[in-house]
């Protein structure tokens, strides 16, 4: 049941062929002109101008960039203090009820 049913090739039927005999010809090098190579044309994208406009919007937008990135990491940095501090106060009052609860004893 486990075993693994191998198939089994069929032998080839039908007509067999002769193989074709193949004749060498001879090669005659000869002079070859290497295509033109293609000419680069002139990139045709317009420049970019910067005006004092567009300028001042860059200046506006990476500021924007920067203090929203800032505002993310000190929230980040916030999260990870309040956390700390919190399981810091939490180890305290567990330290103090099983103290208390020794004396008790």
């Amino acid at each position: 049941m486990l075993r693994p049913k191998i198939p089994t090739n069929p032998t080839p039927t039908g007509h067999v062929t002769s193989p074709v005999v193949v004749e060498p010809t001879a090669v005659v090098p000869t002079a070859q002109v290497p295509p033109p190579a293609p000419v680069a044309s002139a990139p045709t994208r317009p420049t970019v101008q910067l005006t004092p406009g567009t300028a001042l919007a860059l200046v506006g937008g990476g500021t924007a960039v920067v203090l929203v990135v800032g505002a993310v990491l000190v929230s980040l940095l916030l999260a990870v203090a309040i956390t700390g501090a919190s399981v810091a106060v939490c180890a305290l009052v567990i330290r103090s009820l099983v103290k208390a609860d020794a004396k008790r004893r």
